[in-house]
């Protein structure tokens, strides 16, 4: 499968933290591929979840809200992750999230929110997303179907409140009630004051022409102003109208309560809900759960892979804890231009390890660059080297030794060993000059460790340059060597000249009359290295 795999990790501790914004985004066309991954430590290490419920807490731009269970990738190392519906990724805009882990043992970390963006693409531009509520955990679901029955309690209080304002204040029955009260009474106080012969207006019988008629009282103009301005007996028409609406508003407001589907559920939904889980179902799947947490964790102890004996531990405790290199596999030191080879190891005390020596350096066996190792057997009580031995190889290949005895002798100096090189050596002919031949035997010469070999049979005039060999095979100074006359008995001087010529000096034949037969210079000289004194 192919992911938008979004990382975040989570420490859990108690320092203070107001959420954080991730630059995470996903699409709205993003179908089964945007995933979040998880990964919790806690004091440096992975944090196990092979006890916990994980979960995820999901808040949209729109009010919408999931709560969603983690998928547990890797109990032991503290991986999860979750991947987004193709309903939450029609919910664009910035998301808030917080994870929450519930532990068999009743304990529950929440960690603090992170925040990434969900945006629409080209296509989805006019989608609109409708709010949605979604709960995978049981508990949480009934906490919130409790919540949402409060709420409809308090609502209904709310009504019958009002329903009791408004019954206080009139029903249209009772207004008309009260109006043909008012019109008996009305009429009843007509009907007295008709019958009043006391004639309240001093009306006299010969204005009226009633002069006839008995003197009985009747009821007064101020008696009938009195009764019409009377607003407790009778009512305005915004009074009327009032009364006359609000059974109607009453109607109303209940009805859109009632048609209200965020806070009513439908009986499809409650039966959904109530197939979610039961109590025998969950405790069945709490016991499984803790059945094989211990399964796990039993095999997980009883793992000798993944864990030691004591025997192991105590044998890996005593291995020796002296680094011969550096962490990633260098030298242990290295020394410098100017700085003392020989000083910086014998100040390295009982020890041994590996270093690297600039040609330049002082007491340096070569003046090639040098690498190599050593080792300090004891140390005096300044911390630093007594006895020792050091190995040192050039770039060229050279190899060198020292040894160090810091009591008395100090540092007793750099031989280089021989290597097979040393001990090879091939023949070239000497260059014949002045006259000089080939005898028996033609002239050659070799340079073999410490020594430059002769071979070959010259005839030559004595007392001139008769050949030459290079200058790096003639010793320092030069030599003075007897060969051997050909022809005769006797024996001459064979000079080796420090520029490489060669002469023959002093021939002493045993006879004369054979002199002339030349001279054998089958020889071995010493190469001397260094000045004349």
């Amino acid at each position: 499968m192919i992911y938008k795999d979004a990382n975040v990790t989570y420490d859990i501790n108690s320092r203070r933290s107001d959420g954080r914004a991730t630059n995470i985004q996903f699409m709205t066309q993003d179908t089964g591929s945007a995933k979040l991954s998880f990964s919790f430590t806690k004091d440096g290490v992975p944090l196990p979840l092979s006890a916990v419920d994980a979960k995820i807490v999901l808040l949209y731009p729109d009010g919408s809200f999931y709560k969603k269970n983690l998928t547990l990738i890797d109990k032991v190392n503290g991986k999860a992750e979750y991947i987004l519906s193709n309903e939450e990724l029609k919910h664009y805009g910035i998301v808030k999230a917080e994870l929450k882990l519930y532990y068999t043992n009743g304990q529950a970390l929440a960690t603090s929110f992170f925040t990434f963006t969900i945006s629409k693409t080209l296509e989805d531009q006019n989608i609109v997303p409708v709010a949605e509520y979604y709960i995978d955990d049981f508990e949480t679901l009934r906490d919130g179907i409790n919540q949402t029955v409060d709420e409809i309690s308090q609502t209904i209080e709310e009504l019958r409140k009002k329903f009791a304002d408004l019954e206080a204040i009139e029903t249209k029955e009772g207004a008309q009630i009260k109006a043909d009260a008012a019109l008996s009474a009305a009429k009843f106080y007509t009907d007295t004051h008709i019958s009043d012969t006391t004639n309240p207006h001093k009306v006299t019988k010969g204005q009226v022409g009633l002069d006839k008629v008995l003197n009985v009282e009747q009821a007064s103009k101020t008696n009938f102003d009195n009764h019409a301005s009377d607003k407790t007996i009778h009512v305005t028409e915004d009074d009327r109208n009032k009364w006359n609406t609000a059974e109607a508003n009453a109607k109303a407001y209940t009805d859109v309560h009632a048609a209200d589907m965020v806070k009513h559920i439908t009986a499809e939904e409650r039966s959904v809900w109530n197939a979610k889980e039961t109590t025998s179902g969950s405790k069945s799947k709490a016991d499984k759960a803790l059945v094989d947490a211990k399964a796990y964790t039993d095999e997980h102890a009883a793992d000798k892979v993944k864990h030691i004996t004591a025997a192991e531990r105590t044998k890996w405790n005593a291995a020796q804890l002296s680094k011969i290199t550096n962490d990633v596999g260098g030298v242990s030191f290295a020394v410098n231009e100017g700085e003392d080879m020989l000083q910086a190891i014998v100040n390295r005390g009982r020890s041994m390890g590996t270093f690297y020596a600039n040609g330049k350096a002082v007491n340096s066996p070569s003046t090639a660059s040098t690498r190599g190792f050593f080792q300090m057997t004891s140390q005096s009580t300044d911390g630093k080297g007594m006895y020792g031995w050091v190995y040192a190889m050039d770039y060229r290949n050279n190899v060198f030794t020292n040894y160090w005895e810091g009591n008395n002798v100090g540092w007793q100096g750099w031989k280089r060993s021989l290597n097979t090189d040393d001990l090879l050596y091939s023949y070239a002919n000497i260059t014949l000059k002045n006259g000089a031949t080939a005898g028996t035997r033609t002239p050659i010469y070799a340079k073999w460790g410490p020594l430059t070999l002769l071979r070959g049979h010259v005839k030559t005039e004595p007392e001139i340059i008769f050949g030459s060999i290079p200058s790096s095979y003639a010793p320092i100074g030069g030599a003075v060597v007897t060969v051997p006359l050909s022809g005769t008995g006797g024996t001459a001087n064979l000079i080796v000249y420090e520029n490489g010529d060669l002469k023959i000096k002093y021939p002493d034949p045993t006879d004369s009359s054979k002199l002339g037969g030349g001279y054998y210079i089958d020889v071995v000289i010493g190469f001397q290295e260094g000045g004349t004194a």
